[in-house]
């Protein structure tokens, strides 16, 4: 709810200064909120009106499919979307207003990825020892090959990588497949530049199977960008994040 209200700017100047000091050291509420601007956009176009109508289809269900109805009606195809994803957004920050919207169409859903980006601070991991690149299907969506290839394979935990960094104009895109990651547990990627500086460039979550694994043999391919070149990099490490958002490592890729 912080984080929601911080992007809406309703704190007063005292909790921003104090939101902003905890902002500054904590990684989950800088992602939380950048997946947030977005929506922040979404509903300073919503006018008084429209939102009039969103608190009274909370608790009167017929009046939700008038106004569908009606919207379908007066508005053009692209402005009826835009409509349902500020409705949602209200769902989103429901808990600061009190309101509450269901939404049916017969549209299919669109999504946002959103990867969060920002430096952490994290001890420098002992060196993986390399290894062969993985084989068999992937899951993820990355099929891209190009690109300088590293491998990986932790001594500890048995958590294999291969990695391809391909150099771009705004810094380095890597791809990357992991395998024997055990789950379920949430994972992020994150860069450790020579300048002792780090950034986390993605998170994902890992089912009870895991990836590459006995029970799910499937590796697990991904892709994640930095503003990083290539030359600036010194490690590259695959981390576990724990509920309380302490990270371990599981693989570490030297450069």
């Amino acid at each position: 709810m912080d984080v929601a209200a911080y992007a809406l700017g309703v704190l007063d100047e005292q909790d921003t200064e104090r939101f902003e000091e905890h902002l500054a050291t904590c990684w989950a509420c800088a992602a939380e909120l950048e997946t947030m601007v977005p929506v922040v956009g979404l509903l300073s176009d919503i006018d008084g009106e429209t939102m009039m109508a969103l608190e009274q289809t909370a608790t009167d269900p017929a009046l939700l499919d008038r106004t569908l109805v009606a919207v379908r009606a007066d508005r053009r195809r692209t402005r009826f979307r835009q409509l349902l994803a500020s409705a949602a957004a209200v769902v989103v920050f429901g808990g600061l207003t009190g309101i509450g919207f269901v939404s049916v169409t017969d549209d299919e859903p669109q999504g946002v990825l959103a990867e969060p980006t920002l430096t952490a601070p994290a001890n420098e991991p002992p060196t993986s020892a390399p290894t062969g690149a993985p084989t068999g299907p992937g899951v993820g969506g990355n099929e891209e090959v190009e690109g300088d290839q590293v491998d990986a394979t932790d001594p500890t935990t048995g958590v294999q990588t291969t990695m391809f960094l391909v150099t771009k104009d705004y810094g380095t895109r890597i791809n990357f497949s992991l395998q024997r990651l055990p789950g379920p547990r949430t994972c992020r990627l994150v860069v450790l530049r020579k300048n002792a500086s780090t950034e986390v460039i993605s998170t994902w979550s890992v089912p009870d199977g895991g990836y590459g694994t006995n029970t799910r043999p499937q590796n697990l391919e991904l892709s994640a960008s930095t503003s990083a070149p290539v030359a600036d990099i010194k490690q590259l490490q695959v981390q576990s994040v724990d509920g309380n958002g302490v990270a371990s490592p599981l693989v570490t890729v030297p450069m």
